[in-house]
């Protein structure tokens, strides 16, 4: 679902719990229902096409909890239930729009970065390759604000660095000669020459933007263990419910355990 679908969702909810309780407080109780089920019904479309969608992939998430909450609630009377279940699904809903947002910047960033030409010096002339043309013994000359193509020694006395989006460190780093450079940080200095000691391609920046790629193609470890949680905990929420109605006879007891339950798809989702 695109970024500013997930916000508009958030905040016809927001709206839609705020208008129905002014009117309810007014004794529109009728009308606040009706506005309540307006504002889950978005949401309660929104997750059930995700869910079909998960069912076609042969997985089933903790979502299914919610969809059933939602729909439960409105069947029951209890829409007022079903606008805070919405509030719940959408509000994380648009946290992890935000925090995909953040970690697509990031990685635009990151890739925007990486030094595409570089300045290989041959005796004293000043040649302008690609960085795919860089091997192991070449001089290069990194200029002012420059980024490093590849690792290599410092030929010369001092180099100023700034490795923050290396190593996070905001400050800058004096290397002195002969000390190790590696390629991604920017010369906050003035120019100075780097014997490449390999490749740009086996370089230490090139070893991250392959790991991050990687990284944002792949499914954690950390995702398919939430995915088997998920499973047990969908199949524990629906025996508990089913109990709570059979042992009182009242379905709004079952809709009490799916309404408790659905804030529990947060504390699963992973990061």
């Amino acid at each position: 679902m695109p970024t500013m679908r997930r916000y508009l969702l958030l905040g016809w909810v927001i709206a839609g719990l705020a208008m129905g309780g002014v009117l309810a407080l007014m004794g529109g109780h009728r009308t606040a229902a009706w506005v309540w089920s307006a504002a889950a019904a978005p949401v309660a479309l929104h997750v059930g096409l995700n869910l079909l969608r998960s069912l076609t992939g042969g997985r089933l998430g903790v979502d299914v909890i919610a969809f059933a909450a939602i729909l439960g609630a409105v069947a029951l009377g209890e829409a007022a239930a079903a606008a805070v279940i919405a509030l719940m699904v959408s509000g994380g809903e648009a946290l992890e729009a935000w925090a995909e947002g953040r970690a697509t910047r990031a990685l635009t960033d990151l890739m925007a970065r990486a030094p595409r030409r570089a300045a290989r010096l041959s005796g004293d002339a000043v040649e302008e390759i690609d960085v795919s043309a860089i091997r192991p013994g070449d001089l290069l000359l990194i200029r002012p604000g420059d980024t490093l193509p590849a690792d290599g020694l410092l030929v010369d006395a001092v180099a100023i660095l700034n490795e923050s989006m290396l190593t996070g460190e905001p400050l800058p780093v004096e290397i002195r000669q002969g000390g190790r450079l590696r390629s991604g940080g920017v010369n906050a200095g003035g120019a100075f020459r780097l014997r490449a000691e390999r490749e740009a391609a086996a370089s230490s920046y090139a070893a991250i933007l392959r790991l991050t790629e990687e990284a944002a193609a792949a499914r954690a470890p950390l995702t398919r263990l939430a995915d088997q949680w998920a499973l047990g905990f969908v199949a524990f929420t629906a025996a508990l419910s089913s109990a709570a109605w059979a042992l009182t006879g009242d379905p709004v007891r079952a809709l009490a355990v799916l309404v408790v339950a659905t804030p529990c798809p947060l504390i699963l989702a992973a990061p």
